[in-house]
């Protein structure tokens, strides 16, 4: 399958994806507890306001505001029904930045958790993930997003009920865990575990990789488990401007824009073709991120005392793998992409 994505991927050797939502909004006026996705029909200038923001910094690839768009988070607002409605207007203002940009930019349909733990440690089954994961891929994909983008998940079975829902819409998809548990998901996934089980899904994202979780570092230690395992599809790495901090009764992320541009190199030296920002990055960490990347040559993989020294501590000794060391696995002959 061959997409605006998928061509990118071939011609460039990194593309810079977008920063936070959350934050942005945040800043624009958005109350916690708030839905987001409901900006996209009663304030779409700030939603635009978004997205440009992204897109002026420099980004190839933006999300899409639509991160709790699917019906299980709605439903909590009174608007279950509306999964595809919001998730198709969210595409429909990214689509209409991103046109008018003067060059190539991906709109990517941000789809997140449900908020519901799965069975059989949960209640909700894999036939109601995929409907709901289906339902708001068909509405991004109507409002015009060029692939879809699973992100912030824990649990492997969540991750398989959204690729079986891309089937279902037949669209291009990438994918994101957070490992935010001393290197593993909150359900347990490894990075070993993410890149093992994307060679056996039926429907393979075009990239893969970790968003969010507890820092810079500890993300590019899951970006360098990825690459020990010998995959040859493309990583993305969307980590967080730093540790957030509570200041003056706000959450702030204390990562400033050369942290990042140094976290945009080390991301690309270890082996992350996307590279992107999470939590608390703003359009100027993008700017400086984008710069870095473009003035400065790849650079040989990072080694974890180089990640400590450049971006600070890790938040556990552990990287998920049971190696107390930190240090991410060798490479496991004989593994390739599906």
């Amino acid at each position: 399958m061959t997409n605006p994505l998928h061509d990118l991927l071939s011609t460039r050797d990194w593309l810079l994806a977008d920063g936070a939502t959350g934050t942005n909004l945040f800043n624009m006026g958005l109350e916690s507890g708030d839905p987001p996705e409901f900006w996209n029909e009663t304030k779409p200038d700030n939603i635009r306001a978004l997205y440009r923001g992204a897109v002026d910094a420099g980004s190839d690839l933006f999300l899409t505001n639509t991160f709790g768009g699917n019906a299980s988070r709605l439903k909590l607002h009174n608007a279950g029904h509306r999964a595809r409605e919001l998730s198709r207007i969210g595409a429909e203002l990214a689509r209409e930045v991103a046109d008018s940009a003067g060059r190539q930019v991906i709109v990517a349909g941000s789809v997140g958790p449900t908020g519901e733990i799965m069975e059989p440690v949960g209640t909700l089954s894999h036939a109601s993930a995929v409907e709901m994961f289906h339902e708001q891929a068909e509405g991004l994909k109507e409002g015009g997003a060029d692939v879809m983008w699973v992100e912030t998940i824990s649990a492997p079975e969540e991750f398989r009920a959204a690729a079986e829902a891309f089937a279902l819409a037949d669209v291009p998809w990438c994918g994101t865990m957070s490992f935010d548990t001393a290197g593993r998901t909150m359900m347990g996934m490894t990075s070993e575990g993410m890149a093992e089980m994307i060679t056996f899904l039926p429907n393979p994202p075009l990239a893969f990789g970790a968003n969010c979780g507890t820092g810079a570092s500890d993300l590019l230690r899951t970006v360098l488990g990825f690459t020990a395992t010998g995959t040859e599809r493309a990583i993305i790495a969307k980590g967080n401007a730093g540790i957030p901090k509570y200041v003056d009764g706000h959450i702030h992320y204390d990562g400033t824009p050369e942290l990042m541009a140094r976290y945009a190199l080390l991301a690309r030296n270890a082996g992350a073709k996307i590279i992107g920002g999470c939590c608390g990055t703003m359009p100027e960490h993008l700017r400086a991120m984008r710069e870095a990347l473009e003035s400065t040559p790849k650079g040989d993989a990072p080694t974890l005392d180089q990640i400590v020294a450049e971006i600070g501590p890790f938040s556990s000794d552990s990287d998920g793998t049971g190696d107390q060391s930190g240090a991410p696995k060798r490479e496991r002959r004989g593994r390739r992409r599906a």
